[in-house]
C-alpha cells in the first residue's frame, strides 16, 4: 500500500483522470468569471465561505478556529469526493466546476469593485493555491477513476471485463496513500493560508 514506486506507477497511470479534472476546473473558472446569469448562485457561494470566516472570527483564538474550519472543511470533502466517485463520478466533477466557478466569478467581483483583483489573487490565493488546487485535483481524479470503474462494471454486466476485480482492488490500495498525501498536502495549504497569503493582503 506504501511503497513509493508502485503509487507513483498507478499515479501515472491516472494522467487521464488527471486532465479531466483539471479541464473540470478550470472550464468552471471561465464560466463563472464569464457568465452573469450564476451571480446569484455563486455570491450566495461566497456568503457560505464568509459566515465560516465569521465563525473564526468570533473564536477565542481566530487563528487556530481559521485553520481548522478552513483544514477540516477541505478534508472532508477531499474524502468525499473521492468514494463517493462510485456514483458514476458525478460528485467529483460538480465539485470541481463548482469550485472552478466560485474562483472565476470571484475573480471578476473583485475586478468589478475596482480593486487590482490580479494582484490579491498573487497574494491571497496563489501562495495555498498552488498547494491545496493540486491536491483537490488529485482527490477529484480518483474519484473520477471510482466512477469509471463503476460504469465498467455496468458494462461488463452485459459484456465480460477480465480483470475488472484487480482494477477495483488496485485502486482501493491507492486511493489510501493518495488521500494521506492530500490530506497532508491539504494542512500545508491551511498552515500557509492562515499565515502568509493573511501576512501578504495585510501589506
Amino acid at each position: 500500500m506504501f511503497n513509493l514506486r508502485a503509487n507513483l506507477d498507478y499515479l501515472a497511470r491516472m494522467k487521464p483522470y488527471l486532465v479531466m479534472s483539471t479541464m473540470l476546473f478550470f472550464a468552471g473558472v471561465i464560466v463563472g468569471g464569464t457568465n452573469p446569469s450564476l451571480q446569484d448562485f455563486l455570491y450566495g457561494q461566497l456568503a457560505a465561505l464568509a459566515e465560516l470566516g465569521d465563525l473564526a472570527e468570533s473564536a477565542e483564538n481566530p487563528g487556530l478556529a481559521f485553520f481548522l474550519i478552513i483544514f477540516f472543511n477541505n478534508t472532508i470533502k477531499s474524502a468525499l469526493v473521492i468514494y463517493m466517485g462510485a456514483l458514476f463520478g458525478i460528485f467529483p466533477a460538480i465539485f470541481l466546476v463548482v469550485n472552478g466557478m466560485i474562483l472565476g466569478y470571484l475573480y471578476k467581483l473583485i475586478g468589478e469593485q475596482g480593486e487590482n483583483a490580479a494582484l490579491i489573487f498573487l497574494k491571497g490565493v496563489l501562495p495555498h493555491g498552488i498547494i491545496e488546487i493540486p491536491a483537490v485535483l488529485l482527490a477529484c481524479a480518483f474519484g473520477l477513476k471510482f466512477g469509471a470503474l463503476v460504469f465498467r462494471s455496468i458494462g461488463a454486466m452485459f459484456r465480460r471485463q477480465p480483470g475488472l476485480a484487480n482494477e477495483y482492488e488496485a485502486f482501493v490500495i491507492r486511493s489510501v496513500p493518495a488521500l494521506i498525501a492530500v490530506v497532508a498536502a491539504l494542512m500545508v495549504a491551511a498552515v500557509v493560508e492562515t499565515t502568509l497569503s493573511v501576512w501578504l493582503l495585510a501589506l
